[in-house]
């Protein structure tokens, strides 16, 4: 099988669970506002502004890609995440993705009673919480009493591994099997699917933006090997005592201490 071929092929199998298909279908106002009706469960919600791959940048720390933020007709913010994969501590990554969206929509001196409200939708393949629901909806409680206190953030968490027969749990389908469409229910969902996945049109651009993505792999494992060769090479001159530790943290653009470090971690020669 050739590369374009290949490249067919792995564009073909893609559904709107995957951040490549998902992102494309969000373009699409009224994409984000039929999901969010279903999920939300409210059938007069307006999505105003959809962006997604919106980044959201933290010059102090760890900058932020969101999937998908919505800005709903009452104003709040919907902040929408899709995750195949459970190899992280998903609840952190959903708190410090919705504290960064908070930072970035805040203006300095802004009262904290004028914040927009935020809804975190996790939209994931597998059940985060392992309690055998569709979606669970996660409150803050004081401890003492049980009462349930609001400050403005609300959690929404969905998965397609476990379908309880509600719409929510069909509009999962949509989102992870090749060939469920929903016309009835879910006619933008289906209709931009089917798009991507059959229409010739569709289809050629999922294909572009596969093999874009597969040259950006590339250039970036490329950059990350010749940095390590760099690096061996750097620790290697110090070793022999050709440079100075000084000299070789200058070449690397790091400090003495972390040349030090280097030096102290086993050899890869």
């Amino acid at each position: 099988m050739g590369n374009r071929a290949k490249i067919r092929e792995e564009a073909r199998k893609l559904n709107p669970i995957d951040d490549t298909m998902f992102q494309v279908m969000a373009e699409k106002n009224d994409f984000c506002q039929e999901i969010l009706r279903v999920i939300l469960q409210d059938s007069d919600l307006l999505v105003l502004q959809n962006k997604t791959q919106r980044e959201l940048r933290n010059l102090q720390g760890r900058s932020v890609e969101l999937d998908l933020d919505c800005i709903l007709g009452d104003g709040t913010q919907v902040a929408v995440e899709v995750q195949k994969s459970d190899l992280d501590d998903h609840q952190r990554r959903v708190r410090y993705n919705t504290a960064c969206l908070t930072t970035n929509t805040t203006d300095p001196g802004q009262c904290f009673k004028e914040i927009p409200d935020i809804i975190s939708v996790f939209i994931s393949k597998f059940d985060i919480f392992h309690q055998n629901k569709t979606v669970y909806h996660v409150d803050r409680i004081i401890r003492e009493t049980s009462m349930k206190v609001y400050n403005g953030l609300s959690e929404v968490y969905v998965n397609a591994s476990v379908d309880d027969g509600s719409d929510i749990a069909d509009l999962m389908k949509l989102f992870v099997d090749d060939e469920y469409y929903d016309d009835g229910r879910y006619p933008v969902s289906s209709r931009e699917k089917r798009y991507l996945k059959k229409d010739e049109g569709g289809l050629s651009r999922m294909c572009e933006i596969v093999e874009r993505l597969r040259d950006e792999a590339r250039a970036e494992g490329l950059a990350e090997g010749l940095a390590q060769g760099e690096t061996n090479i750097i620790l290697s001159l110090i070793r022999q005592e050709i440079i100075t530790p000084a000299q070789g943290a200058a070449q690397l653009g790091i400090s003495v201490d972390q040349m030090r470090q280097l030096l102290a971690s086993p050899s890869d020669e």
